[in-house]
């Protein structure tokens, strides 16, 4: 039964707003989508800076009770519940907008994004409807929308090896897993018993080899998050480890969540950042090992494994310092999910939601040679 007004009209879509009572929403009815992608929809009027649109429509299973997880650093933690009603909170620094989903897709259909959405990803949540209600969307997108693929960012917590051999003969094409820390007593610290979660770090390795074997190579990934207290050298023998496998790695840069347990912890170190970029992107499409490069005492990359001119040849491409995620349809180096400003504001760029120009490239030259400027500013911004 569709979410209500006054007791009288249909909720059609919502944005979050504290000053009025959040409707009852829930999946598979609807779903939550992000700021950008109800930009791209025409639901929301506005523009991103120096970025027309996102190539992802990422959604998001959504319930009044919201999600039973407690993850420190994520802004729809179960310890924001007296404070925010679910629908209401903030998400990798954008809010979350709530739509009919039948409605999401005749957009799509009519044309409404310009066909510029080139992937979908349904994201799940820690509840116990959050598969069930996977399974319909996932399976309703496919038939209504085949041309555009589908991604499931997955909760591993409550999913068995069988659940993922559904999602990818319900049509699914990548599944991924928000690993998201490095080590396991970070993941613990963050994620786990640290913080009264049900999340543990061996079922989510489990996830991942799941995935190597039922959806093959290229067609999985971990995200990462580099800044939670980890080396350079532990983020990235996790990249290798998910390399491995037969995966990609989708790194995001630590942002301190406003409501979440961590939101007093410092943004990644702006050259610790960029460091891990370029590795990752070695280790993921040049086929460097981690192994290959060498790393001071701190655990920091100080030689890279490959050849001054080339690395150089890379770094001014600007193609690794850009988001990282599914692919899009023309270059797998390049991410449809391009997230803009999930993980940093639109005058201190982390992830390149576009790619970068060469100012932009001399900004992270210069953070690379550990200088404290900010990406993103162009001359006259």
């Amino acid at each position: 039964m569709s979410a209500v007004i006054d007791g009288t009209q249909p909720i059609r879509f919502y944005r979050p707003n504290p000053h009025v009572r959040t409707p009852a929403m829930r999946s598979p009815e609807y779903v939550q989508m992000s700021t950008a992608a109800a930009i791209t929809l025409g639901l929301v009027a506005g523009q991103m800076h120096r970025v027309s649109c996102t190539h992802c429509l990422n959604l998001l299973v959504t319930y009044p009770e919201g999600c039973r997880a407690n993850c420190a650093y994520c802004g729809l933690a179960r310890h924001r519940e007296e404070a925010r009603d679910y629908a209401d909170r903030n998400f990798i620094r954008v809010d979350w907008p709530t739509a009919r989903y039948d409605e999401v897709i005749e957009r799509v259909q009519a044309g409404s994004d310009r066909g510029r959405f080139e992937r979908m990803c349904i994201s799940m949540i820690t509840h116990p409807e959050s598969n069930a209600d996977t399974y319909v969307l996932l399976e309703k997108w496919v038939r209504a929308v085949p041309q555009v693929p589908v991604s499931i960012l997955s909760n591993p917590t409550t999913l068995e090896r069988a659940d993922l051999v559904r999602m990818r003969d319900l049509g699914a094409e990548i599944f991924t897993v928000a690993l998201d820390a490095a080590t396991p007593a970070i993941f613990d610290r963050t994620r786990g018993k640290g913080v009264d979660s049900p999340h543990k770090y061996e079922k989510y390795w489990a996830a991942i080899e799941w995935a190597a074997a039922v959806f093959g190579p290229e067609r999985f990934g971990a995200h990462l998050i580099c800044g939670m207290g980890e080396t350079e050298r532990e983020i990235l023998d996790a990249c290798q480890r998910v390399k491995d496998l037969g995966g990609h790695n989708h790194m995001f840069a630590f942002f301190p969540e406003r409501g979440s347990l961590m939101e007093d912890w410092p943004a990644v170190d702006r050259g610790q950042w960029r460091r891990v970029q370029l590795a990752r992107f070695l280790i993921d499409f040049r086929g460097v090992r981690v192994d290959a490069m060498d790393f001071d005492a701190d655990g920091r990359v100080v030689d890279f494994g490959v050849a001054r001119a080339e690395l150089d040849a890379l770094i001014a491409s600007g193609t690794p310092f850009r988001t990282s995620g599914c692919p899009g349809k023309d270059d797998d180096r390049v991410s449809a999910c391009n997230r803009p400003y999930g993980d940093s504001s639109p005058t201190d760029i982390l992830s390149f939601p576009f790619a970068p120009a060469s100012e932009d490239v001399a900004a992270v030259q210069r953070q690379l040679a550990g200088e404290p400027v900010r990406a993103g500013l162009l001359a006259g911004d």
